[in-house]
């Protein structure tokens, strides 16, 4: 279940059937955000992974306390939310509907849309790096920047001038965004 933690799974696509050669290699697979039930994601995730899908489930640890005990607890960063790596065809995306508790490939107008290999990474950095970071509202305006230098160089986002010293890094197909502390990097126009 390597997949649910938010690390990529080494398994590189959802095939039923084998693929023809030439069809196999002008179809590459791309990463989708897919909506899952409240409280779901983890069980979709690893029925993903039981499917051999390649899927990213970003992970917050967080620390609760109740009135009679603390505990460390692991929620999605992204609630109802999950990642898949798919190529187009129709075997890879019937085989991802039929997950329970999946509700859909994200849209808009009824066009599913891939998400940017470029954010994935940069997310799945910023988790592994276990930066200083907070959920931040969606931004559509704002410099696109890159960070130079240090442990989170070649992350991408928009800087956000209201707040000094923040990054803010986008999932467009979802519309969530977290925010960075950038205080200290070099910071380069994208």
């Amino acid at each position: 279940m390597s997949g649910s933690y938010g690390v990529p799974a080494a398994v590189v696509s959802c095939y039923t059937q084998p693929l023809p050669q030439t069809l196999a290699q002008t179809i590459l697979p791309q990463w989708f955000a897919v909506q899952t039930r409240y409280r779901f994601e983890k069980r979709v995730v690893a029925q993903l992974n039981h499917k051999n899908c390649e899927v990213y489930l970003p992970l917050l640890t967080e620390h609760h306390a109740w009135s009679d005990r603390q505990k460390v607890v692991t929620i999605p960063l992204f609630p109802g939310y999950a990642f898949v790596r798919i190529d187009q065809s129709r075997e890879a995306r019937k085989a991802v509907l039929q997950t329970a508790g999946l509700i859909g490939f994200v849209s808009y107008g009824g066009i599913v849309t891939a998400v940017p290999s470029k954010q994935i990474e940069d997310l799945q950095l910023l988790l592994q790096e276990k930066g200083l970071f907070s959920l931040h509202s969606f931004v559509h305006a704002g410099q696109r920047v890159r960070i130079r230098g240090g442990c989170l160089h070649g992350l991408e986002g928009v800087l956000v001038k209201h707040e000094k010293g923040k990054l803010v890094i986008s999932i467009e197909s979802i519309q969530r965004s977290l925010a960075v502390e950038i205080q200290g990097y070099e910071l380069e126009l994208v």
